[in-house]
């Protein structure tokens, strides 16, 4: 499937800083994260990584996120985005600005 150029600019890439990050209790997949996206715009948002990565090691950490999504209810929690990784398994990955930008920077 293939997408036109104002498909692609709908879909808005922010830079977050991730304040918080926490395993979702009896969920070995999820882990619940508190994301600051800059000008006081914090904002939860579940990921099903925790088997690849610690909460620990996310803190303090830049990656981008989709910011326009739906928000959704899992485990009774709401998530209002998603994080950028790519692989699977041993290969999987999160995505990450080679230095610090400001919270809330527009993916182009």
């Amino acid at each position: 499937m293939t997408i036109n150029i104002d498909q692609f600019n709908a879909i808005e890439i922010k830079i977050g800083t991730i304040v918080s990050a926490e395993r979702v209790p009896d969920s070995g997949k999820l882990l619940r994260l508190e994301v600051d996206l800059g000008e006081g715009s914090m904002r939860q948002i579940l990921s099903g990584i925790a088997e690849f990565v610690a909460p620990e090691e996310l803190v303090g950490r830049q990656f981008p996120f989709v910011t326009n999504l739906e928000p959704r209810i899992i485990r009774g929690l709401v998530s209002n985005g998603m994080i950028m990784g790519v692989g699977e398994g041993e290969t999987f990955a999160l995505l990450a600005p080679t230095k610090p930008v400001l919270p809330g920077t527009r993916v182009r």
